[in-house]
């Protein structure tokens, strides 16, 4: 008893320290062992989590893989149980919120860096494909944005009268839409320039202004800045010419 009772006194005062590093310091003096072995604890705050927290960065890679990691594998480490896995993900999911929150109400074109960091964080690393839209108002200032869509690993179903739909419901004047690559390939395939042309094609018909298409991969993607947007939007409007004739 007495042996525990020191084991326990002397990882309290371990994690006090790393607190107090934290408020010192800031984020930029932890290791990224130590990020992991402080919010483990927050889970089991009795536990020695400074081996679990290793093991977890030598099984995923980074810090950004254990964040991303299912419940089902992180518990796959040794000394991780559900209350660890549910503080990692926790974290996670507030992060995630912190960042869509932070968008709200700013132009779009002067933060666009906040936008693909928020989309990044939220959609990279991601074992499925998702659609996200981030509706704007008429001066570009954003809204709100959303997960319209979920798919397979190399499939995502989306059809451009839906979307159209959801900005019309949250009065947009624009739209930006961001798809993830779980193969980390930035490359459009024919099936993103095809979806990017018919939404365009819509919100046009509909005066909502189709701003950008974002691919999440190994980085970002934008149809604006490679060009790729302006090509499709002389097309389409050679299409919308020919059908208004």
């Amino acid at each position: 008893m007495v042996e525990k009772a020191e084991w326990q006194d002397r990882g309290k005062g371990h994690r006090g320290r790393l607190r107090d590093k934290f408020i010192d310091n800031g984020i930029d003096g932890f290791t990224d062992a130590e990020i992991i072995e402080l919010l483990l604890t927050f889970g089991t705050p009795r536990s020695d989590c400074k081996i679990p927290a290793k093991e977890l960065l030598t099984k995923f890679g980074s810090l950004a893989a254990v964040f991303e990691a299912s419940p089902t594998a992180l518990m796959e480490v040794k000394g991780v149980g559900s209350k660890n896995s549910f503080a990692l993900q926790f974290i996670q999911s507030v992060a995630r919120r912190y960042l869509s929150c932070r968008l709200k109400g700013k132009r779009y074109l002067t933060s666009s860096k906040d936008v693909r960091d928020y989309l990044s964080h939220s959609m990279r690393g991601l074992k499925r494909e998702v659609l996200s839209v981030i509706y704007l108002d008429s001066s570009h200032a954003i809204i709100d944005s959303e997960i319209v869509s979920e798919g397979t690993i190399n499939a995502n179903a989306v059809y451009p009268r839906e979307l159209v739909v959801k900005a019309l419901q949250h009065n947009s004047a624009a739209i930006v839409i961001a798809h993830n690559h779980p193969s980390g390939a930035l490359k459009p395939s024919p099936q993103d320039d095809h979806l990017t042309h018919n939404l365009y094609l819509v919100c046009n018909m509909m005066q909502i202004r189709f701003l950008d298409h974002l691919i999440i991969g190994d980085g970002v993607y934008s149809y604006a800045d490679s060009g790729k947007m302006a090509a499709i939007q002389k097309d389409c409007e050679k299409v919308l010419k020919t059908l208004g004739s």
